[in-house]
């Protein structure tokens, strides 16, 4: 009887343990909540999307589009960090209005005391948004906000190894994460352009740039979006 009550009392606690990590109790470093180090690189999906120089040219303020979307992290033992996103939004009112938004930022990370991570960019983040519906339908613009993310796990998948979950500032998820590699792949971790101290209030336009949504890609995104609306509907029914 007292070694069950004993326990049951360790049992409790290691599950206090593991939940604190979003409820703003202490770090835990252990094979529960992190089966790996967070270094390195980490890409969802497909793994299409990929940070390094592979992706984006902050020097000429430029992307190479992806064939799919998704979301890479990048982290060193340094504290540098490195965010790689490609995605598609759709217009609940006007479904052949989706926006494509791909964007780039670098710059210096936290590992605070509580669990969450702090994320300071540099100021040549930037991102490229087309929208075919809106009155400047292509135009890039500053990518320059601090982001808190309310927790971190990782887990080891049985099929694919390391996976990161990160918790955005108000819970939600961001895309499970899966390690693409142990050595980050990064631009280097340093401000790479000069910024006009005005850029903040510029919108450069892009029409002659290569667009976010080619032919192909409308195409895809559109399909995504009728599969989304006809399982929305059929759990309605």
């Amino acid at each position: 009887m007292k070694v069950t009550s004993t326990l049951t009392i360790l049992l409790a606690s290691l599950v206090q343990t593991v939940l604190s990590q979003d409820d703003g109790g202490p770090i835990q470093y252990d094979a529960i909540h992190n089966a790996t180090t967070i270094i390195g690189t980490w890409s969802s999906g497909s793994q299409s999307v990929v940070t390094g120089a592979g992706f984006a040219d902050p020097v000429k303020v430029t992307f190479n589009y992806p064939r799919n979307t998704g979301v890479s992290y990048s982290f060193t033992d340094d504290m540098h960090y490195e965010i790689a996103r490609y995605r598609f939004k759709s217009n609940g009112s006007e479904p052949t209005c989706i926006t494509g938004i791909v964007s780039w930022v670098h710059g210096t990370y936290s590992l605070n005391a509580n669990g969450s991570i702090t994320m300071t960019p540099f100021p040549d983040g930037y991102q490229q948004i087309q929208d075919p519906c809106a009155a400047v339908s292509n135009f890039v613009e500053p990518y320059e906000f601090v982001e808190y993310y309310k927790g971190w796990r990782i887990f080891m998948d049985a099929t694919a190894g390391p996976k990161l979950h990160l918790f955005q500032f108000d819970g939600s998820p961001v895309a499970p994460l899966f390690q693409v590699s142990t050595t980050p792949n990064m631009l280097p971790t340093q401000p790479l352009r000069n910024i006009p101290s005005d850029v903040g209030k510029v919108r450069r336009s892009t029409s002659s740039a290569p667009g976010v949504m080619d032919p192909q890609r409308i195409t895809a995104a559109l399909v995504f979006v009728s599969v989304v609306a006809m399982a929305s509907s059929s759990l309605l029914l």
